[in-house]
């Protein structure tokens, strides 16, 4: 009789899961050479490519004999047609979809006046960014003035081709003239993104960073580290959302701003309605090398938007501010300290104006978005509702998605933001008034979805295509 077999205990297979590599930290010479290779790539590839725009044909070339529809004869009958009624232009041409970039180039992205020629470069990356992110034609224009009257002449007399205009790297404080002036007395859209743009994102920024810390806006004390445009811009645009600019304290290079300063009606000429209603504690200081850290003692949120760093803020002064303090530094190229300072220095949330750090604030993330709406309900003018509209659309993402003390609003990856914010911007001209085309939101999103996906698979077949060169390797 055979013996049965005992069964085979099945032995499990243990697998053992390699480690998770630890992560090195970063030393700040490590840090430092990161945050500078940008530069450094900027000049090997800027002239490698001769510039980062270009004019494309957007109409169908089927042979030579399409010439005479898009130029003569043909051309003529849209040209008539025009005449009899103007408003035509915005459908027998590409004027619904084409701004431009104007500059004198005194205050460029903190590097201060370079001149119209050297400001170049910027404007066309302008460009570049209204294309990719929103679908939006743009021409670059340095002009050679530093006129006021001159600037906002010539201005007016390009109207004709353009369906708005976005003015940039304007010293003040004859940016807020030229604004002021040209939003007045023009029948399109004029925006200064240093103001508008920089104030629509920071406010997101700010909105979503009282939420993760649990603050009221209406009650919270906001130190501003720069009275420019841009910093005068976010306190005007905070202030409506619901900021109480009584709480508010701000200092430029001649120190803290308040009522009885000697040079107070020079120096806010165009925003003193504004800047009186701050600083009812009439905090000041007698020493302009005090002002800063005067300003952000006990504050909840400090808002830098001065001169680049990394040693504008020190570390000591953070730990002078209220309890889970929020720190925007937002000078470019270099913010006014290090974010891993800052955090090492207690801020609880901290964001820069960098796409290389968490928490970028920056104005990509509004203007091609905020443009895209106004252009395509063609809107005559874009109201600080339509950047709050905007702001909170944009803060509204970053939550949909998960907020996180890194992560306080989208970044450029997040497509969806552009077309969200076309959404909301459209949809308040048009609640305001000041929209001559009226649509549904699904109408807008489709249509803001469409010319935004447009324009990134078009740069993405003229790479393919090799019609845009592949850049040269290390």
């Amino acid at each position: 009789m055979k013996k049965k077999k005992k069964p085979v205990k099945k032995v499990k297979k243990i697998i053992r899961k390699k480690p998770k590599p630890v992560k090195k930290e970063l030393t700040a010479e490590e840090r430092i050479a990161l945050a500078n290779k940008p530069g450094q790539d900027a000049m090997k590839l800027h002239p490698f490519f001769k510039g980062k725009i270009q004019i494309a044909p957007k109409c169908v070339i089927r042979d030579f004999k399409d010439f005479a529809i898009w130029y003569t004869p043909g051309v003529a009958k849209p040209c008539l047609d025009i005449k009899a009624n103007p408003e035509k232009v915005w459908e027998h041409t590409n004027r619904a979809n084409t701004i431009a970039v104007l500059t004198d180039g005194t205050r460029v992205l903190g590097l201060g006046d370079i001149g119209p020629e050297a400001s170049l470069p910027v404007m066309e990356g302008k460009g570049l960014l209204f294309k990719y992110l929103g679908g939006v034609d743009v021409y670059p224009i340095a002009i050679r003035t530093k006129d006021p009257d001159e600037f906002i002449k010539f201005a007016k007399l390009m109207e004709p081709s353009f369906g708005g205009y976005n003015l940039e790297d304007i010293e003040q404080p004859k940016c807020f003239r030229i604004l002021d002036t040209l939003r007045k007395e023009m029948n399109i859209p004029v925006w200064h993104d240093d103001q508008q743009g920089t104030a629509a994102v920071t406010v997101a920024g700010l909105i979503n960073a009282l939420k993760i810390v649990g603050k009221d806006p209406k009650k919270v004390r906001v130190g501003m580290i720069g009275a420019g445009a841009a910093g005068i811009a976010c306190l005007r645009v905070m202030v409506t959302y619901g900021i109480d600019p009584a709480k508010v304290v701000m200092t430029d290079i001649y120190g803290i701003v308040h009522k009885n300063r000697p040079d107070f009606d020079k120096h806010f000429e165009y925003t003193k309605e504004l800047m009186l209603k701050t600083n009812l504690e009439d905090r000041k200081c007698e020493r302009v090398e005090d002002a800063i850290p005067k300003t952000m003692e006990g504050m909840d949120v400090v808002i830098g938007y001065s001169k680049p760093g990394p040693d504008t803020i020190k570390k000591e002064w953070i730990q002078r501010m209220a309890k889970d303090p929020i720190l925007f530094v937002c000078a470019n190229p270099v913010p006014e300290i290090w974010p891993w300072e800052a955090k090492a220095a207690g801020a609880k949330i901290v964001a820069t104006g960098r796409s290389d750090f968490p928490n970028q604030v920056n104005n990509s993330l509004g203007f091609p978005g905020i443009f895209r709406g106004t252009l395509d309900v063609n809107a005559r003018t874009i109201t600080d509702e339509m950047c709050i509209a905007a702001a909170v659309e944009l803060a509204k993402v970053a939550e949909d998605r998960g907020l996180r003390e890194d992560y306080l609003i989208p970044t450029m990856d997040d497509w969806e933001v552009f077309p969200r914010e076309a959404v909301a911007v459209g949809m308040k001209a048009i609640e305001q008034g000041v929209a001559r085309i009226t649509m549904t939101k699904e109408q807008l999103y489709k249509k803001a979805s469409s010319i935004i996906k447009n324009a990134r698979n078009m740069s993405k077949a003229l790479m393919k295509q090799g019609f845009i060169p592949k850049p040269p390797k290390d």
